[in-house]
C-alpha cells in the first residue's frame, strides 16, 4: 500500500475503505489497520476519525514549504558536514555513490521505480551529511527527505524528459569530497528546487484545481513582468 501511495497508483485525497483494501491487499481488517495507522505516521494517509482514512492530499503549497525548509536544512547539515569530515566521511561518499550508479545503470531508465535504488539513494543522500556533527539536525534531515519521497516519484513519473541524476549526485559528491562548499552548497539546492518545479510542472493533474490554476497565473504574471 505504501509504495502504491508513493506511485500514485492510489491517488493523493482517494478515500481508503477497508472492503476494497483488504480483498486488494488480501490482509486481515486488523493488519490492514494497523498498516494505515503506520502509513498515518509518515504523512502518507490521513485519519478522519470515524470516516476513515484518505489519502494525504498533495499541494503546491505544501510542496514549495517542504522544500525551502529542505534547502535550508541540507544547505546547512552539508556545509558542516564538509568543515568537520574526514576520511572515512569522503569514503562513504564515494562508495555509496559507486553502488548507486553501477545499479542506475543496470535498472535503465526506470530505475526510480525500484525500491532498492530509492534505498541506495537515500544511503548517498545521508552519507553526505553523515560528518556534520548534529545527530538532531540529522533526525530533522532525515523525516524531510523521507517526507518528500512522494514528490520525488512523482517528478520521475510524469517529467517528460529524461534528467540525468547520475551527473547532479556525481557533481554533488565530487564538490563535497573537495571540500569546494560554495560549489557543493549551490548544487545540492539547485539539485532540491528542480525536483520540485518538475512535480509543479508535469504533475498537476494530481494538485487540487485551485492549486494549478494559482500556479497558472503565478506563471503567467511572472513572464509578464520578465
Amino acid at each position: 500500500m505504501r509504495l502504491d501511495i508513493i506511485n500514485c497508483v492510489l491517488k493523493p485525497g482517494e478515500k481508503l475503505r477497508f472492503e476494497t483494501l483488504k480483498t486488494l491487499y488480501a490482509v486481515s481488517f486488523s493488519t490492514l489497520r494497523e498498516a494505515l495507522s503506520r502509513l498515518a505516521a509518515e504523512n502518507l494517509v490521513i485519519s478522519e476519525g470515524q470516516r476513515g482514512f484518505v489519502v494525504a492530499p498533495v499541494s503546491i503549497a505544501d510542496l514549495n514549504d517542504l522544500t525551502n525548509v529542505r534547502v535550508l536544512i541540507e544547505r546547512e547539515a552539508l556545509g558542516m558536514a564538509i568543515r568537520n569530515g574526514d576520511d572515512r566521511w569522503e569514503a562513504n561518499i564515494l562508495s555509496t555513490f559507486h553502488r548507486m550508479d553501477k545499479l542506475q545503470q543496470r535498472l535503465g531508465r526506470e530505475y526510480y521505480l525500484s525500491e532498492e535504488w530509492s534505498a541506495v539513494h537515500s544511503e548517498f543522500h545521508s552519507a553526505l551529511v553523515s560528518a556534520c556533527g548534529s545527530p538532531v539536525l540529522l533526525e530533522i534531515r532525515g523525516k524531510l527527505f523521507e517526507r518528500a519521497h512522494r514528490y520525488r516519484r512523482m517528478s520521475s513519473q510524469f517529467r517528460p524528459q529524461w534528467r540525468e541524476k547520475g551527473a547532479e549526485h556525481k557533481m554533488i559528491g565530487d564538490a563535497a569530497v573537495e571540500r569546494n562548499a560554495e560549489e557543493a552548497l549551490r548544487l545540492i539546492d539547485r539539485h532540491i528546487r528542480e525536483t520540485s518545479e518538475n512535480v509543479i510542472e508535469h504533475a498537476g493533474h494530481l494538485f487540487p484545481a485551485t492549486d494549478t490554476v494559482a500556479s497558472g497565473r503565478k506563471r503567467v504574471l511572472t513572464a509578464a513582468a520578465e
